[in-house]
């Protein structure tokens, strides 16, 4: 099962995504600047490899709902998500209202990096 809704905050309005697994979930909370997750997020694999698409996003461990995720710290964020004051210990609340008062990356940017995608056109 899928749920989608919104996520009420100080400065604005995030879209929480729980997608119920086999034996897990996926839980996240996104802005248009950036979002945090549940742990199944791979902070290191954002900032290794997608680098360059400079990606604003951190990490809550012992996730199941948006609750949580909006309440816990977090664990680890991006290099990017640093720079805009985002740090572990963070709660995800903090986090979000942080990322809602800040300018989204602009979408050309954020497609592109070192990854080869599909084609456009």
């Amino acid at each position: 099962m899928v749920e989608v809704r919104p996520i009420p905050l100080k400065g604005g309005t995030a879209v929480g995504v729980k997608v119920e697994l086999p034996k897990t979930r996926l839980v996240a909370i996104a802005t248009p600047a950036g979002y945090i997750m549940c742990g199944a997020l791979d902070v290191r694999l954002l900032d290794d490899l997608l680098g360059a698409r400079r990606i604003v996003a951190g990490r809550a461990l012992g996730v199941r709902d948006f609750g949580d995720l909006l309440e816990r710290p977090l664990e680890s964020v991006t290099s990017a998500a640093r720079e805009l004051g985002i740090h572990p210990g963070m709660t995800g609340r903090d986090a979000l209202e942080r990322l809602l008062a800040v300018e989204p990356a602009p979408a050309a940017a954020a497609a592109g990096g070192d990854s080869p995608g599909p084609a456009a056109g």
